[in-house]
């Protein structure tokens, strides 16, 4: 969440607000807070995610979502709007209007500073109530460094971290590998240039 919430409304106001808005916002039980721009270079990581994953997903039964998808988190009251979002199966919506997705498999977050300990503390643990949700990735947009999240069978997670653009990374839950070369193409990293 990149602003102080507004006001509260209701989720009937929000939707009706936000399906009319030229700019996003998050719902949090009752309070709408704006998100403001990203920088280049996480555009630029998200871009190259989906660039990255969706050729992957061809013919996999899996659907790719970069930015604009709306995810309700019913137990947590939330609706958000993930940097990258993949959905398997048939795609659940909240209604005909297909822009709030129900059922995420796996959710991509691309840090900056204003979000990431929300990235990483209150909106993975809403996330984690969903029961499709089954990996989260993390990662930095100023450095290579990404952060790969899988639920268990026991429900525990469990962490993988990578940090070299030689390294791959497994995306289980969709049947994909992310080369982080590809996900920092064209990323302006320290030591770069």
């Amino acid at each position: 969440m990149a602003s102080e919430p507004l006001h509260r409304v209701s989720i009937e106001e929000y939707l009706a607000l936000e399906r009319r808005s030229e700019t996003k916002s998050e719902y949090l039980s009752g309070k709408i807070s704006g998100m403001t721009g990203a920088s280049r270079s996480h555009n630029r990581v998200v871009l190259n995610l989906g660039i990255a994953l969706d050729e992957q997903l061809k013919n996999r039964g899996c659907e790719i979502f970069v930015s604009e998808m709306r995810v309700w988190v019913p137990s947590a009251n939330l609706f958000t709007y993930p940097d990258v979002v993949v959905s398997c199966g048939n795609p659940q919506f909240t209604d005909e209007g297909a822009d709030t997705l129900l059922n995420p498999t796996l959710i991509i977050e691309v840090l900056s500073p204003s979000t990431e300990s929300y990235d990483r503390g209150r909106k993975f643990a809403s996330y984690r109530t969903l029961p499709s949700f089954v990996e989260y990735l993390l990662l930095a947009q100023d450095r290579v460094c990404a952060e790969r999240f899988v639920r268990q069978q026991n429900g525990d997670w469990l962490l993988t971290a990578v940090n070299h653009l030689e390294d791959v990374l497994d995306l289980p839950s969709i049947g994909c590998a992310l080369a982080m070369r590809d996900a920092y193409d064209r990323v302006t990293l320290p030591g770069s240039q």
